[in-house]
């Protein structure tokens, strides 16, 4: 066993370890799985957005060729419980049954009403038609507005309203007193479109009984496999312990597979009634139905200031589409984003009320970002008209609110404390790069001109909450789990770690970044650590991969757990060396005594001996591993400023990216290429939100985007170059000084694409465009405003 090189691992841009595999093909995909006895699962949906069944007869199907079984719902009813809403936001919320299967109605295009399992998936569809079912039209419910009056549908009889309930949040001087010594007050309605998710690979389930004790191991294409056993326990009453579930490699999730689905519940049920091994993989199509969808609000946004630009108070009244059901986390999304609202700036008042409200639509839940995309688009477009109003540069009027970098640790208006941050050195970094004042100059120009290309130009100044983990917090906040996360490293005899992590990657890099990280703190070769993820039985402990807590969460416990491991091989080293623990030095990976430099032994010389426990310190157990579980106090606080150039052609609508800046602020760098990658695929789909994506329904609450044909998911050649630049203010909340990246570029680009558009045609008249603004909603913005 060697010295180490003293070159560090954090902060050094190394190509990803899992690549290789990925991009070889050399990867195991819940939909690769195959064991024998492999039987193929599929769902009938139904063509309706509500409706009453009123029969449902398989036994045509029965009679296909391959076909081993077929199930209704009312068949499959006894043994299957409500899937489970883990945020109740408010003590009177309205908690409707979920099924996994519909037995009596069905409450929105997709809702699953029978199952077929055959020897083949090809064989499990092609049955799917011979079923029989007959439905009795239900009125849709579709407008959030109207699903309000007294006299709407309902989408839950039973329940008495659509109102799913009412979650305020009021802090400061009373916005009405504010309201009234403003000098300048703006009201602006703004709407986000319901978004699909458009993972890489589609979600998968594979079950495999095993009969003799009665166990399951459930494969998921999913972010939460620990979050998904409790669950699973939960619907079907398998004890716990009697499910393993694991995260094969993941295709993507961006908050789609941070869910427990119906189609992970029905496999295990069917698995579990004919004994045999279960596989399902929807389709592209089936998946713009069944998996949930993102966003999906109205935002009444009001804002009072003074002449001079100072901010005074924001109300922020929200409506937002629950869908047909609550799934894991649909009434906490837009809470998440009730403490952004006020962003980076500073005020007296701040009046959030969100109503969450059932429709016949596909259930909404987390989408990348999460309820703060939402919170960054209505501050940062209503902070552009109100600079506007005063006559102000848009930067100048952030410049006179924003908290300052000597003000930190600050706590908002909304409640939360920021712990670190400079908003000025990202915004005079990201407005060198951007070249701003030439391109105003040039702005100016062409609308003196009265050129048909217009120019305008987005700011979009950002900050979020992630690091989603305060226990505490979320108790308050009423989520029924905690915050926490669990990370353990084992030292192998050979000096080879194994990190095992909590944390579940669907593609952020985890194995590169804790490799790095725990090949620092042990002084180990990068080469020489593996990491072990996603899966329930290697990795016991977790709670998995959401709201960019892996790094902040999950890599704080590995590098915590890399300490102990330090900490409890010194003991061993002392001893080895005839030393005292304080006369020790650890450095790249050697314990040496001090003054004494030839006595030394390597961390991997200790495992060794540790191993053979041949010569240890009386009473040590003979282990150097170790295992940390930490639950931070506070969230991170990520912020940065995003500058967006188009060029808009007035007479067709075309939208055109010209120059796109954004410098982030995410702490300390793990590894700068990783960082890169997250941002740049963040931007792409803010961007998306901004110009092409939107799942549009008819007025029977049928899907009409319903396949990439009708849903426009940007490839690379619709998308600019991204100019991306950092600053670094570390994150005080945690050793590691890391602060979260996977959710900023889609927070911070919506707002500064849109912001840019309405810039470039303020001049004609036009004050806002709805997203998406394709270029026939931007054509006919120009038109109607110079009627």
């Amino acid at each position: 066993m060697t010295d180490q090189a003293t070159e560090r691992e954090v902060g050094r841009a190394r190509p990803r370890k899992e690549d290789a595999r990925l991009i070889t093909g050399q990867t195991n995909w819940t939909d690769n799985i195959s064991v024998n006895g492999l039987l193929h699962m599929a769902i009938l949906r139904s063509p309706m957005a509500h409706a009453r069944i009123t029969r449902v007869d398989v036994s045509p199907a029965l009679e296909r060729p391959g076909v081993i079984a077929a199930f209704s719902g009312a068949d499959l009813a006894e043994g299957l419980g409500s899937l489970p809403c883990a945020w109740p936001v408010t003590e009177d919320i309205v908690l409707p049954d979920h099924p996994p299967i519909a037995v009596d109605e069905v409450r929105h295009a997709g809702d699953p009403v029978a199952l077929v399992v055959a020897r083949d998936r090809y064989a499990a569809a092609d049955a799917l038609e011979a079923i029989e079912v007959d439905y009795e039209p239900l009125p849709p419910v579709l407008d959030l507005e109207a699903a309000l009056a007294q006299d709407s549908p309902l989408v839950h009889s039973d329940k008495g309203t659509n109102r799913c309930y009412v979650w305020p949040l009021k802090t400061g001087e009373a916005f009405d007193s504010v309201r009234e010594r403003a000098e300048v007050t703006l009201t602006r309605r703004y709407h986000h479109q319901r978004l699909i998710p458009n993972a890489m690979e589609p979600r998968a389930v594979v079950v495999t009984p095993l009969a003799a004790s009665g166990e399951y191991t459930l494969y998921s294409s999913t972010q939460v496999p620990h979050i998904v056993r409790v669950m699973m326990a939960v619907v079907t009453g398998i004890p716990e312990h009697k499910i393993r579930v694991v995260a094969p490699d993941v295709g993507g999730g961006f908050g789609s597979k941070l869910q427990v689905y119906g189609e992970e519940a029905l496999a295990l049920a069917v698995a579990r009634r004919i004994g045999r091994p279960v596989k399902w993989t929807e389709s592209r199509s089936e998946g713009y139905l069944a998996t949930h969808h993102g966003r999906g609000m109205i935002q009444d946004i009001e804002i009072a200031a003074n002449r001079d630009g100072k901010l005074l108070g924001l109300k922020v009244d929200l409506l937002v589409d629950m869908g047909a059901y609550l799934m894991l986390v649909t009434p906490g999304i837009p809470i998440l984003g009730a403490f952004m609202y006020p962003a980076i700036y500073k005020m007296d008042s701040y009046d959030f009320t969100c109503t969450g409200i059932f429709t016949t639509r596909t259930p909404t839940d987390a989408y990348r970002g999460a309820g703060r995309p939402e919170a960054t688009y209505a501050i940062e477009r209503i902070m552009d008209d109100l600079a506007v109003e005063l006559g102000l540069d848009p930067v100048e009027l952030r410049r006179r609110n924003w908290i300052g970098h000597e003000e930190f640790p600050y706590t908002s208006i909304a409640g939360l404390t920021y712990d670190s941050g400079n908003y000025e050195a990202a915004t005079d970094k990201a407005l060198s790069l951007f070249d701003y004042d030439k391109l105003r100059a040039e702005q100016a120009d062409r609308n003196r001109r009265g050129d048909s290309v217009r120019l305008g130009i987005g700011v979009s100044t950002y900050t979020e909450m992630c690091g989603l983990a305060p226990s505490r917090v979320l108790r308050d906040l009423r989520y029924a789990a905690g915050g926490w996360e669990a990370a353990s490293i084992r030292m192998l005899p050979t000096g080879k770690v194994e990190v095992v992590t909590g944390t579940s990657p669907h593609g952020q890099g985890h194995v590169t970044c804790w490799s790095q990280i725990a090949a620092d703190v042990l002084g180990v070769p990068f080469e020489d650590v593996e990491v072990v993820h996603g899966d329930t039985k290697a990795s016991p402990q977790g709670m998995d991969t959401y709201g960019s807590r892996s790094l902040v969460v999950g890599g704080t416990a590995v590098h915590s757990a890399a300490e102990k491991v330090v900490a409890k091989a010194r003991k061993v080293a002392a001893h080895l060396l005839e030393a005292s623990e304080q006369d020790l030095d650890f450095s790249d990976g050697v314990f040496s005594v001090k003054g004494s430099p030839d006595a030394r032994k390597t961390i991997q010389e200790v495992a060794f001996e540790t191993f053979t426990s041949h010569d240890l310190p009386d009473g040590f157990e003979p282990t150097i591993n170790a295992e940390h579980l930490i639950d931070p106090d506070n969230f991170s606080y990520p912020h940065g400023t995003h500058l967006c150039a188009v060029e808009v052609d007035t007479e067709t609508g075309q939208t055109h990216i010209r120059s796109y800046v954004c410098v982030d602020d995410v702490g300390k760098v793990i590894n700068p290429m990783i960082v890169e990658g997250q941002v740049h695929g963040g931007l792409a789909q803010g961007i998306a939100q901004a110009l092409y994506e939107e799942a549009v329904y008819d007025d029977e609450g049928n899907l009409v985007s319903g396949t990439m044909t009708d849903y426009f998911v940007p490839s690379a050649a619709d998308l600019p170059e991204f100019t991306t630049e950092r600053t670094e203010t570390p994150a005080t909340s945690n050793p590691l000084g890391v602060k979260g990246v996977g959710e900023a570029g889609t927070i911070a680009s919506t707002p500064a694409v849109v912001n840019a558009i309405v810039d470039a045609l303020r001049p004609l008249g036009v004050q806002d465009i709805r997203m998406p603004c394709t270029p026939e909603r931007v054509w006919r913005a120009v038109r109607e405003a110079q009627a």
